[in-house]
């Protein structure tokens, strides 16, 4: 499992004063009030970043770093995601699972005949889908719906499934 989870990507600086636009990649937007610092990622390593405030825009959310006091310095961050712990994430509830943790899962149907594994979440607003590599190189796409998956077994890294009728023939 990761131990940082994606919150958001900086999509472009906002203004003379050194704020961000940020793209949030959580379901939870308001949860930007909630956090005082995030970690951004910085090649191999991340850093903390302090918010010194929050607001909302359209679809994004404008930051201000503390330290960061100018458009030259915030467009330094754009393209950079933003991070938190797993200790600082929202709280799920059951059934529910971050995507970065969905990533690799092996998929098998209700057969115990390996499927593949889950390579992306598609999120179509409806439902999520789950694209799943075969062996054969073709991907098959799982409706995240309850008559199609099964089980998530998070310990063992295994998702069941019932492939619907139609499905396997794409």
């Amino acid at each position: 499992m990761e131990d940082l989870l994606q919150v958001g990507v900086v999509s472009n600086t906002h203004g003379v004063r050194g704020e961000v636009k940020v793209f949030p990649t959580t379901d939870d937007v308001k949860r930007f009030k909630k956090l005082k610092t995030v970690l951004m990622e910085a090649g191999p390593q991340t850093r903390e970043m302090k918010i010194e405030s929050v607001r909302f825009f359209k679809q994004f959310v404008i930051l201000k770093f503390q330290g960061i006091d100018d458009m030259d310095a915030a467009l330094t961050l754009k393209g950079k995601s933003l991070l938190v712990t797993r200790q600082d994430a929202v709280r799920l509830r059951a059934d529910e699972y971050f995507i970065a943790d969905l990533i690799d899962l092996e998929v098998y149907d209700d057969t115990d005949r390996l499927l593949g594994t889950v390579t992306d979440v598609l999120q179509t607003g409806a439902n999520d889908v789950y694209a799943v590599r075969m062996p054969d190189g073709k991907e098959l796409l799982l409706p995240a719906i309850k008559e199609c998956i099964l089980q998530i077994d998070m310990e063992n890294g295994r998702m069941s499934v019932h492939v619907m009728d139609g499905l396997l023939d794409l």
